[in-house]
C-alpha cells in the first residue's frame, strides 16, 4: 500500500513545510498540504489518503484555547469523513497546536474506543508563560502506538505556552495508564519522567508529553519531531557532531508511519 500523507493547513498553523519534508525524507508516496477550507469544498476527501497529520501552530490566533476552534470546525465540517477515516485504520499524527486539536475533538485519549466525546483538555502551561526550548523524552515501550517502535527515549524541541494536560476524572487517567496510551513523558537527565520545570515545560503531572489511542493508530504530542529530522538542526550539533547519527532523532516518528502503512496487505 503507498503511503499518502494529507497535511492539513491554514488559519496560523505555520508548520506544513518540516512536516512535509519530514515524511517526505521517510520515504512517504505522497505529501498534499492542502488549505482546510478546500478539503471542506470538496478539493479531496479524507478517504483519498492513509495518514492525516494535524500541525503545530495556532490556529485561529488561539482564540478561546489554543486548538479549540480548529477542533469544533474540523468535527462540524468533517466530522463523518474523520469517523470514517479512523474506522478504515488511517492514522492520525498530532504535533503541537494538532495534539490540542485531537485532544479537544476527542479523538485522545478515547479510552473507550472511538469517540467525539472531550475527556481531557490542554491548558496553560503551569509556569506562566511560553516556552522555547529542547526537552528529553522517555518513551513507553509498552505502548502500542506504531509511531515509536523501536525507540525508548527521544530529544525534540518543544514551543508552546499551553501545554499542560489535565484529565476529566482520575478514572480516565487510570484508564489511559492501564492501556499504557501514554507514549511519551518529560525526564530529566537520569531519564526519569519529571514535573520540575524546565524539563517539564508546562507541569503536566506525570511528564506526560505525549498520548494515543487504544489501537496506537492515533497519536499527538507537544514536542516538535519534525524540527529535528536532519542532525544539524540540533543546537549541540557542531559540539558533538562526531557523536551523532546521519538523521536527526525525530525522523524515527514519521519513518514508522509511513512503514507501518506501506507493509499492510
Amino acid at each position: 500500500m503507498k503511503s499518502k500523507v494529507l497535511i492539513i493547513t491554514g488559519f496560523g498553523l505555520n508548520c506544513q513545510e518540516e512536516t512535509a519534508y519530514a515524511f517526505g525524507k521517510a520515504g512517504a508516496f505522497k505529501t498534499d498540504k492542502i488549505h482546510l477550507n478546500d478539503i471542506i469544498r470538496g478539493k479531496c476527501a479524507l478517504s483519498d489518503y492513509n495518514i492525516l497529520a494535524l500541525i503545530g501552530g495556532f490556529s485561529f490566533g488561539d482564540h478561546i484555547s489554543a486548538g479549540k476552534v480548529m477542533a469544533v470546525k474540523l468535527r462540524h465540517a468533517l466530522g463523518g469523513q474523520l469517523e470514517a477515516f479512523v474506522k478504515e485504520g488511517g492514522l492520525i499524527l498530532g504535533i503541537c497546536n494538532g495534539f490540542q486539536e485531537l485532544i479537544k475533538l476527542g479523538l485522545l485519549p478515547s479510552a473507550d474506543g472511538f469517540s467525539f466525546s472531550q475527556t481531557a483538555t490542554i491548558t496553560e502551561n503551569a509556569c506562566g508563560h511560553f516556552y522555547d526550548g529542547w526537552v528529553n523524552l522517555k518513551v513507553n515501550t509498552e505502548s502500542p502506538c506504531i509511531y515509536t517502535r523501536g525507540m525508548s527515549k527521544l530529544n525534540v524541541p518543544v514551543r508552546h505556552g499551553e501545554g499542560r494536560i489535565i484529565f476529566d476524572s482520575g478514572r480516565t487517567l487510570r484508564q489511559v495508564t492501564e492501556n499504557n496510551q501514554i507514549v511519551f513523558q518529560y525526564a530529566d537527565l537520569s531519564g526519569a519522567p519529571t514535573e520540575t520545570f524546565p524539563e517539564n515545560p508546562n507541569g503536566t503531572a506525570m511528564g506526560i508529553a505525549g498520548l494515543c489511542d487504544k489501537t496506537g493508530r492515533i497519536m499527538g504530542m507537544m514536542p516538535h519531531p519534525e524540527a529535528y529530522v536532519d542532525p544539524w538542526t540540533h543546537p549541540d550539533y557542531n559540539i558533538r557532531r562526531k557523536e551523532v547519527a546521519d538523521e536527526g532523532e525525530g525522523l524515527v516518528i514519521f519513518r514508522n508511519a509511513v512503514s507501518f502503512v506501506e507493509t499492510q496487505l
